[in-house]
C-alpha cells in the first residue's frame, strides 16, 4: 500500500449494507420500491400499518382495531359520506363535523414514500386544522395512492381536480410524540397523532 493509500484509506474495502434507516437524511435516496420505502418511513414515524389483499381483510382489521382500543361504543368522526356508506355494514356510528369523538376515520389524497407522511386536503378535513381533529386516526387508503414525493402528489392533485383544486392541503407525519418531532416546524404546533393505516391492494 502506498503512502497516499495509507493516508486516504486506500486498499480493498468491505461493502457496507446501507439501508433507508442507516442512510443520512440529506443523502440521495436508495433505489428501492416506493411501497417498501413508504412502509419503512411510515413505521419510523410511529404509524401502525396494516396491509390488506381484499376489502374483507380491511373490514376484519378495522374490527380488530376497534376491539383493541375499546372503541365499540365510540362514534367515529368522519367528514366523508362515501366512506361512511362503504363501512356502514360494520355498524359504525358517526358524528357530524361539530360532534365529539376520540377517533377520526378518513381517506387521504396520497401516501408519500419519501418521508412516510399522509397527504390530505379539504376533501378529508374541510376547513379543519390538524389540531382540531381527534388524536386517534384511522386512514383507509389504496396502494394506487402511493407516490414518491409530496411534489409528485401535488402534481397529481392539480391534474385530477383541475379547476377545483382542494384547499387546506397538509400532511400527517408524526404518529407518536418524541422530542425530535416536537421541534419539526412542519407540524405547525399540531400535536402528534396515534394513527392506523388500512392499506388495500388495488394494483
Amino acid at each position: 500500500m502506498g503512502f497516499f493509500d495509507f493516508l486516504f484509506g486506500g486498499g480493498k474495502k468491505k461493502p457496507s449494507k446501507e439501508t433507508v434507516q442507516t442512510r443520512g437524511v440529506h443523502m440521495p435516496d436508495l433505489r428501492i420500491p416506493v411501497d417498501e420505502k413508504f412502509t419503512i418511513q411510515f413505521k419510523k414515524n410511529g404509524g401502525k400499518f396494516i396491509y390488506c389483499d381484499s376489502f374483507g381483510e380491511v373490514q376484519t382489521a378495522l374490527r380488530n382495531i376497534i376491539e383493541e382500543n375499546d372503541w365499540k361504543d365510540q362514534p367515529f368522526f368522519s367528514l366523508n359520506p362515501a366512506l361512511q356508506d362503504r363501512f356502514k355494514s360494520e355498524g359504525l356510528r358517526f358524528t357530524d363535523k361539530n360532534g365529539k369523538s376520540e377517533v377520526f376515520f378518513t381517506t387521504c389524497e396520497h401516501l408519500v414514500a419519501q418521508n412516510g407522511s399522509i397527504l390530505v386536503s379539504s376533501n378529508q378535513l374541510l376547513e379543519k386544522k390538524l389540531h382540531e381533529i381527534p388524536e386517534n386516526i384511522i386512514v383507509f387508503a389504496t396502494t394506487s395512492q402511493l407516490v414518491e414525493s409530496i411534489g409528485e402528489g401535488l402534481k397529481i392533485i392539480k391534474k385530477k381536480y383541475k379547476d377545483h383544486i382542494p384547499a387546506n392541503i397538509t400532511t400527517l407525519k408524526h404518529f407518536q410524540p418524541t422530542t425530535e418531532n416536537s421541534k419539526d416546524f412542519l407540524t405547525y404546533g399540531s400535536s402528534s397523532k396515534h394513527l392506523y393505516l388500512l392499506l388495500l391492494e388495488d394494483l
